[in-house]
């Protein structure tokens, strides 16, 4: 447990001698962090008590008033000492729970947990708190929409050479190249809402889903037992709940769950890995701290460590998903306990994951470094051959044979790459055209011809529709969250 008081999320020393998941100690917020913390997970089973014993009195069973607000009143109280020394006993997690919170609540003990199983606890919590996580990731994604649509905002004119199979290609510009990571963030946020929306809670099925034991305590009275589901989804501030469920609600939430962290996770290393890349070509670069150090051996390397830390977590989050997969498919029949461990696991730390994923990308995103004059320098080095056929219809508009002057220029173009590989020397193509009679046309004309802006197309009308038509309305529709503070890296 990362904090002695999650309830103010103080820091508290960690062992150093006993393993603990650099998830938390190194990249996670200390808000997801808490979430998935025992204090979250344990409080919430009890304020689902509390939600079962009061559903349960408004509709006629024998629950006091005193007994609720005993129980209400040490939600917080958890012994877990207490509860430790009983679940070794017990062996079973929930039942030494339920006497920990029994121990507390006296008078309260011998109807909490009335008529449920383990999950209407252990799942509904999942659910809570899977909800709240993902509402955590939508304020950090809307922020990081935010920003990076500033960013390409800002660069949507400036030219830049494309690249297609990492070779030269069309131009395109440096925000042009910013709206497709922004676009992947934007189908991100949509399918994060379906699935904050979709969420629904087990509520209170029994021990094969059949709702045997509740139909015991209200006397076969069915619009009851309907009822208590409605109430108890409403306190625990959900609309609906799962039809119809065996002992547990579909694993097959859980994997849609994590497909949508996966997206996430496939998006930003889209962004880092192009980072990474546009970085050996010195034209973009991640923020690099004044005493930073980028390599233990080489003083003067800029490593980008943010941009490969994001990879890193990204392909952990990416394999991570197959876990509620298999989980699915190997539920038995109305449930089996081979899903408790792993989901210990896995959905947690995919969580934790993806929240710090969103911690670095925007931090990278507040203060990339654009190095104009080597972009301008490398368009310029490879405009000259993009601009062939602009150059070829000048030369035919002035009497020129189009398939002799397309000959010329292949022959051209291959004598000037060989020159720039070769020989290392800067592209000539442009002197060589200028001075073959064939075309007819000086240098100063031939310049007229590449201007990098007459080359990138719809780039910057194709950047502002975006931000017009698909950012706009999600800022508009969660402006809180664009306020929102960062939390500072740990490392």
């Amino acid at each position: 447990m990362p904090y002695a008081n999650s309830m103010h999320k103080e820091r508290v020393p960690i062992s150093k001698n006993v393993y603990e998941t650099p998830l938390a100690s190194r990249y996670a917020s200390r808000d997801m962090l808490y979430l998935f913390s025992p204090d979250k997970k344990f409080s919430t089973w009890r304020k689902l008590w509390v939600a079962l014993a009061k559903s349960e009195k408004k509709l006629g069973l024998p629950i006091s008033d005193e007994q609720i607000e005993e129980m209400e009143a040490h939600i917080y109280d958890i012994d877990y000492e207490y509860a430790a020394k009983m679940e070794s006993e017990l062996r079973h997690d929930v039942m030494a729970h339920v006497h920990a919170f029994g121990k507390v609540c006296p008078r309260a003990m011998p109807i909490i947990h009335l008529g449920a199983t383990s999950c209407y606890v252990t799942d509904n919590t999942d659910i809570i708190i899977v909800r709240e996580a993902l509402i955590l990731l939508r304020s950090k994604l809307v922020r990081l929409i935010s920003r990076l649509s500033k960013f390409a905002d800002e660069y949507k004119n400036l030219p830049t050479l494309g690249f297609t199979h990492f070779q030269p290609a069309q131009l395109t510009t440096v925000g042009k190249r910013a709206s497709l990571w922004l676009y992947d963030l934007i189908l991100d946020f949509d399918e994060l809402e379906h699935r904050i929306d979709s969420l629904r809670l087990l509520g209170s099925k029994g021990t094969t889903g059949t709702q045997a034991s509740f139909m015991e305590l209200f006397d076969g009275d069915e619009q009851k037992i309907r009822l208590l589901e409605e109430l108890i989804s409403e306190e625990m501030g959900f609309d609906a709940y799962v039809p119809v469920s065996g002992q547990t609600y579909t694993r097959k939430m859980d994997y849609f769950v994590l497909s949508v962290l996966s997206g996430i996770a496939q998006s930003a290393g889209k962004f880092a890995t192009d980072m990474r890349l546009l970085a050996h070509l010195k034209e973009l670069e991640e923020p690099f701290e004044g005493k930073q150090i980028g390599s233990s051996a080489m003083p003067y390397k800029r490593n980008p460590m943010r941009c490969e830390r994001i990879c890193a977590l990204a392909r952990y989050v990416i394999a991570d998903t197959l876990n509620p997969a298999m989980t699915q498919y190997n539920q038995w029949l109305e449930r089996t306990l081979d899903d408790s461990a792993n989901r210990r696991i896995s959905i947690p730390e995919a969580f934790l994951a993806v929240d710090s994923i969103l911690n670095i990308y925007l931090n990278i995103v507040s203060n990339i470094k654009v190095y104009e004059k080597v972009i301008e320098k490398h368009v310029l080095e490879e405009l000259p051959f993009m601009a062939t056929e602009n150059i070829m219809m000048s030369a035919v508009k002035r009497g020129g044979n189009r398939q002799q002057l397309h000959e010329r220029i292949r022959v051209h173009s291959m004598q000037a790459g060989k020159v720039v590989k070769e020989e290392g020397k800067p592209n000539d193509l442009i002197d060589r055209i200028a001075a073959d009679p064939m075309f007819g046309l000086t240098k100063e004309e031939i310049l007229a011809e590449i201007r990098p802006e007459a080359y990138i197309g719809r780039a910057p009308s194709q950047v502002t529709e975006l931000i017009r038509d698909y950012v706009k309305p999600i800022l508009e529709r969660y402006p809180e969250a664009i306020a929102g503070e960062d939390e500072a890296l740990k490392v």
